[in-house]
């Protein structure tokens, strides 16, 4: 893996010196990042990479503007209806076309809404309480919902909508299938409303895009990029030297130690704001045995006093200052501030404690310890890799002997949303900036509709019937209070272990004004040259 990732790291060093002999104009843009996008299939994988390059193509009814606020996208407006609070009305944009030529019109979007909540989709947690998206006209939606839903339009900042004809022709009406590695013309291809076109895409290597000239949106926002070449550059020393030299125009994922250096340099920036995001830990505590182990007909992790133990080995203040160079904010809570249900009590987290670890785990029958896998991505967040190897240590001090398997996102992923890892490492943004939408993919049960990224097996019928309950209170007091409940029960359980809220830093050419955005979602049609 290590010799297959320098390879690749000097092939697209010379890649890029070889395409940029000749100096782009002030027009192109050329975007590095960390990870490529997983697909183009626009339904396929909730991922943040993946929205972010989508989002540039496809549109949602609702966007993030570039402080994570929702603005009108493809909807003008939206509202519950009168006279039915189960039903929410979406009044379209009139006279958009897809990048083919195709009128946008009410069918696509109840086309792409029953597309996202199939079996194969990703997102389709996010649409657990609707039931139904009838077109009223060419121009209007109304979503119907179980019970009242307050906060639907929330979820919809990335829920992307596909002309209906196009996915026909094509056979993508279903999402493809990813864990399986499912090959449809949808994952290479894409036929958005956005304010970028696909001109070419190489997995892994190369994706260029082309301003959208007939965009709906050409004279309501910038719009001085006529086009966007987009190359994912894993190796972290390549990446920067990519931006050094000029190669590259802005990196999303400057490594923490290289913070000064890309700053301190003629020419160049950095730009930085804290994340929506929480990076931790999974464990399997609902399994009966664990598969990757050396305790046979047993699970260690289901006994809540190993859990609480491993919790209080981490010294996060350490990887705070050591590995993230003061770069994270330590938590005890797999939500950051932005979202509702966060508060200070939630975020503290227990002071490092090796010799409390040890006795909690002599108390627990594992004095002696025992041996275990974990799954660790090298290539999604910010020094992904480095925070697994920190806590590898630190297991060890309690006598958990970790063996660490660091991979593409690609091949880590699949490992949790198909439940083939016992401990791994996450990263969750929330872009409804809502408890909901963790409890919905993190906490739930695993069922058709929710609990796709439950790699804990955590499973709590109370727990469950709360979280489904959220999706209809229109009280927010006493809605708030259940996801309180909910919380604390996550807590006391320990059934996951956070880490810290990453912050973002940004590098880039210093003619470029563009700010942060919350969710490391560039929308590069917001992006000025001085």
């Amino acid at each position: 893996m290590h010799i297959k990732t320098k390879m690749i790291g000097a092939a697209l060093t010379a890649a890029l010196l070889a395409g940029t002999s000749v100096m782009a104009s002030a027009e192109t843009l050329r975007w590095a990042r960390a990870g490529d996008s997983l697909t183009l299939d626009p339904h396929s994988q909730n991922e943040g990479p993946t929205h972010a390059l989508a989002q540039q193509i496809y549109e949602p009814l609702i966007s993030p503007d570039m402080e994570a606020k929702p603005i009108p996208a493809l909807a003008t407006e939206w509202s519950v209806k009168e006279g039915n609070p189960n039903v929410w009305v979406f009044k379209l944009r009139e006279g958009v076309t897809f990048h083919e030529g195709q009128d946008f019109t009410a069918e696509d979007v109840v086309f792409s809404f029953n597309r996202a909540k199939l079996e194969s989709s990703d997102m389709k947690e996010l649409l657990v309480t609707i039931t139904e998206v009838r077109a009223v006209d060419d121009y209007t939606v109304e979503m119907e919902t179980e019970g009242p839903n307050p906060i639907l339009p929330n979820n919809l900042t990335n829920l992307f909508i596909m002309d209906k004809g196009w996915a026909e022709e094509n056979n993508v009406t279903e999402p493809a299938e990813f864990d399986d590695g499912e090959e449809t013309y949808a994952v290479r291809n894409a036929n958005g409303t956005g304010a970028f076109k696909l001109v070419s895409r190489e997995p892994d290597t190369k994706t260029v895009l082309a301003r959208n000239d007939d965009y709906w949106g050409i004279d309501e926002f910038p719009m001085e990029i006529t086009e966007i070449i987009y190359t994912p550059i894993q190796n972290a020393a390549t990446r920067v030297a990519a931006l050094l030299s000029g190669e590259v125009d802005l990196i999303q994922d400057v490594p923490v130690e290289d913070l000064q250096r890309v700053a301190d340099t003629d020419g160049l920036k950095v730009e930085n704001a804290p994340q929506n995001r929480t990076i931790f830990f999974g464990i399997n505590s609902g399994d009966d045995d664990l598969e990757n182990d050396t305790v046979e007909g047993a699970n260690p992790f289901a006994d809540v006093r190993v859990r609480q133990a491993m919790n209080m080995a981490i010294n996060r203040e350490a990887i705070q200052q050591v590995v993230m160079r003061g770069q994270s904010a330590p938590t005890g809570v797999i939500i950051p501030p932005f979202v509702n249900g966060w508060n200070e009590e939630l975020d503290r987290y227990p002071a490092a404690d090796v010799e409390g670890a040890k006795a909690l785990m002599a108390e627990a029958g594992y004095e002696d310890g025992f041996e275990v896998t974990l799954h660790c991505p090298n290539d999604r967040y910010i020094n992904d890799e480095a925070i697994c190897q920190a806590v590898v240590g630190m297991m060890g001090q309690i006598g958990i002997t970790v063996n660490l398997v660091a991979q593409t996102k690609a091949n880590h992923f699949p490992l949790i949303s198909g439940k083939q890892t016992d401990f791994y490492l996450l990263g969750w943004g929330v872009p409804t900036f809502d408890s909901e939408y963790v409890f919905n993919f993190l906490v739930h049960s695993t069922t058709e509709d929710r609990g796709s990224w439950n790699g804990s097996r955590f499973s709590d019928p109370e727990v469950d019937a709360m979280i489904q309950s959220l999706g209809s209170e229109v009280d927010l007091e006493v809605r708030n209070q259940t996801i309180a409940d909910i919380w604390q029960k996550v807590q006391d359980e320990v059934i996951y272990l956070p880490i810290h809220n990453q912050v973002l830093n940004w590098g880039m050419k210093e003619n470029i004004d563009f700010a942060v955005q919350p969710e490391d979602q560039p929308h590069f049609k917001f992006l000025q040259f001085n």
